[in-house]
């Protein structure tokens, strides 16, 4: 299952890298998770010939990953961002207790909505 979606994910990335055929028979198989039969019949090619194309795009793939780290640097900058915004909620916390830290306070819940915007 976490093969199936990390290989979803790498096609959004790196999708464009694969053959129009690579990516239609891989795109049947992991997004709408059809069979090696159902998508030979429908590609009008063998089930090994599905099997070879989702195999060599596979690789291609988590070479792509491998070398450029692009979902990885994406899980990571999400990673950050959720971090951001638990302490810039936790100060808004805080601020909120003492009367004089309302300058804070507003600066904080800013952070907060910015990092939800860049995050949506």
């Amino acid at each position: 299952m976490a093969k199936n979606l990390e290989i979803s994910i790498l096609l959004d990335y790196y999708g464009q890298m694969l053959t129009e055929k690579q990516l239609e028979v891989v795109q049947l198989y992991y997004n709408e998770d059809l069979s090696l039969a159902e998508i030979a019949q429908f590609a009008n090619i063998t089930r090994q010939g599905v099997r070879d194309s989702i195999k060599r795009a596979e690789s291609t793939l988590l070479e792509m990953e491998e070398r450029m780290g692009l979902a990885k640097k994406f899980r990571e900058y999400q990673k950050k961002l959720e971090e951001i915004t638990d302490c810039a909620k936790e100060i808004a916390f805080e601020a909120e207790r003492y009367s004089s830290a309302q300058k804070i306070q507003k600066k904080a819940e800013k952070i907060v909505e910015l990092a939800q915007q860049i995050d949506d």
